[in-house]
C-alpha cells in the first residue's frame, strides 16, 4: 500500500474555485494520491456529493451535515442517514458532523442533537463518524467519552488542530487523527508537537480542499494532489521515511474505512 489517500477533501468546493475535476485527477496521478473521499456537508447536496463517485472507481464519499450548517438544513434521523448508506455502497463515512463553537453558539444545541444522530447512525452502520471540532474541545470529550461508553463506533477528528488533551482523549477511545496541511504552517508549533506524539497506527492524512493548502502552496486554491506534502512533512516530524508514513497512513485508512478495496489502478 505504498499509495496516498487524501481521506477529506471537498470536490464540489474546489471545481467552484475553477479547477476542473481533470486537472485535480491528473494532479494525485503525478503525487501518488490513488483514493479521494469527498464531503458531504449539507444533507440536501448528497446527490450533488455522489455524482462524483460515479465518474471514477476511486472517489467515494460520505454522508452528513456540517455543524455551521445545522440551522439551514432539514433535521436529519439516524435512520435517514442509515437509509442513504445502504442504498449507496460507495458512502463510506458519516459525516462530517460534529461541533463548531467559532461562529455561532446560538446553534449549540442543534449542533449537538445532529451529532448525536451521526454517531448513532456510525454505531448502526459501521461506518466511521468524521468529526469536525472546534473551539469546543471541552464538550467534545465529554461527548465522545459518554458516547462510546454507551455503545462503541469508529470514528476520526478530522483536519486535527485542536489541543494535547483532545488527542489523547481521542486515543485513548481509539479514534483515529487526521492530518491535513496545517502541519506545514510555520506557526502550527502545536499541532507539530502532538504529531509527534500521536502514533502512526493511528494517523490519517488529508487536505480538506480547496481550503488550508499547505507549504509550498499556501495561499492556492488546495486540491487532493497536495495531500503527498502533508505526508512528507509528518515523516520530517517523526523522522522517518515518507514512504513509511505513506504505508501506514494508507493501511489506517482502510482499516477504518472497511467499505473502500485497495487501490488496483
Amino acid at each position: 500500500m505504498t499509495y496516498i489517500i487524501d481521506s477529506h477533501c471537498h470536490l464540489d468546493l474546489i471545481e467552484e474555485k475553477g479547477l476542473l475535476l481533470e486537472e485535480i485527477i491528473k494532479t494525485c496521478s503525478e503525487n501518488n494520491v490513488r483514493i479521494l473521499q469527498t464531503i458531504c456537508t449539507r444533507i440536501t447536496e448528497i446527490d450533488k456529493i455522489l455524482s462524483y463517485t460515479k465518474k471514477h472507481d476511486f472517489i467515494y464519499a460520505s454522508v452528513g451535515i456540517h455543524p455551521c450548517n445545522v440551522s439551514e438544513q432539514p433535521r436529519v434521523t439516524s435512520a435517514e442517514i442509515v437509509a442513504l448508506c445502504e442504498a449507496n455502497p460507495k458512502i463510506i463515512g458519516i459525516g462530517e458532523t460534529g461541533l463548531d463553537y467559532y461562529h455561532d453558539k446560538s446553534a449549540i444545541p442543534l449542533q449537538k442533537t445532529s451529532f448525536l444522530e451521526h454517531i448513532q447512525a456510525s454505531r448502526e452502520t459501521n461506518l466511521p463518524l468524521i468529526i469536525h471540532s472546534r473551539d469546543c474541545d471541552s464538550d467534545m470529550i465529554s461527548i465522545l467519552k459518554s458516547e462510546q461508553k454507551s455503545q462503541k463506533f469508529p470514528a476520526l477528528l478530522h483536519c486535527f488542530s485542536s489541543t494535547g488533551e483532545l488527542a489523547r482523549a481521542a486515543l485513548d477511545l481509539g479514534i483515529y487523527i487526521s492530518i491535513s496541511g496545517i502541519v506545514t504552517f510555520k506557526n502550527a508549533t502545536q499541532l507539530q508537537e502532538i504529531v509527534k506524539f500521536v502514533p502512526l497506527e493511528f494517523l490519517l492524512v488529508e487536505t480538506d480542499s480547496p481550503y488550508l493548502a499547505p507549504m509550498p502552496f499556501r495561499g492556492a486554491i488546495n486540491q487532493p494532489g497536495f495531500t503527498k506534502y502533508v505526508v512528507e512533512k509528518i515523516a520530517e516530524l517523526k523522522g522517518v521515511s515518507a514512504e513509511k508514513v505513506t504505508r501506514a497512513t494508507t493501511e489506517n485508512f482502510h482499516k477504518i474505512f472497511s467499505r473502500v478495496p485497495d487501490f488496483k489502478g
